[in-house]
C-alpha cells in the first residue's frame, strides 16, 4: 500500500513561516500528482496547492498565491510546502494527498488535482496554528 506522511506543523506568530514536507512511499508509478489540502475546524477540507511530476504543472488556491510555495526536494525524495507571510486564518490541520497518474496525463493540477476526489491516498494531517 502508499503511505503518505506529512510534517512541520507547529504554531507561529502572524506574518511568519513554517516549512511542511510530505514524503510519499510504495508508489509503483514514476509520475504522481501531491496535492495539499487543509481543514479548519467547521469547515470542509479545501485545496491549497498541487505538483504534478509528469508536465511540472502547478496550481494555487488565490487565498496562498505568492506566500505559499510548493517544490520538490529530489535528494530527499520530499514534496515541501514553504509557508510565508502567514495569517491567522491559515490555521488548519494540513493534509498531504498522493495520486498515481497515467504518464500520458497533463494539466492534472488544473483539473482533477484541484479536488479531493482527486487523491486516492492520504496523510494524517498536521496541524498549523498562526496567532500572536
Amino acid at each position: 500500500q502508499v503511505h503518505v506522511v506529512e510534517s512541520g506543523g507547529g504554531l507561529v506568530q502572524p506574518g511568519g513561516s513554517l516549512r511542511l514536507s510530505c514524503a510519499a512511499s510504495g508508489f509503483t508509478s514514476d509520475y504522481y500528482a501531491i496535492g495539499w489540502f487543509r481543514q479548519a475546524p467547521g469547515k470542509e477540507r479545501e485545496g491549497v496547492t498541487c505538483l504534478s511530476s509528469g508536465d511540472g504543472s502547478t496550481y494555487y488556491a488565490d487565498s496562498v498565491k505568492g506566500r505559499f510555495t510548493i517544490s520538490r526536494d529530489n535528494a530527499k525524495n520530499m514534496v515541501l510546502l514553504q509557508m510565508n507571510s502567514l495569517k491567522p486564518e491559515d490555521t488548519a490541520v494540513y493534509y498531504c494527498a498522493a495520486q498515481p497518474l497515467h504518464p500520458q496525463v497533463y494539466y492534472y493540477c488544473s483539473g482533477y488535482g484541484r479536488s479531493r476526489s482527486g487523491y486516492e491516498w492520504w496523510g494524517q494531517g498536521t496541524q498549523v496554528t498562526v496567532s500572536s
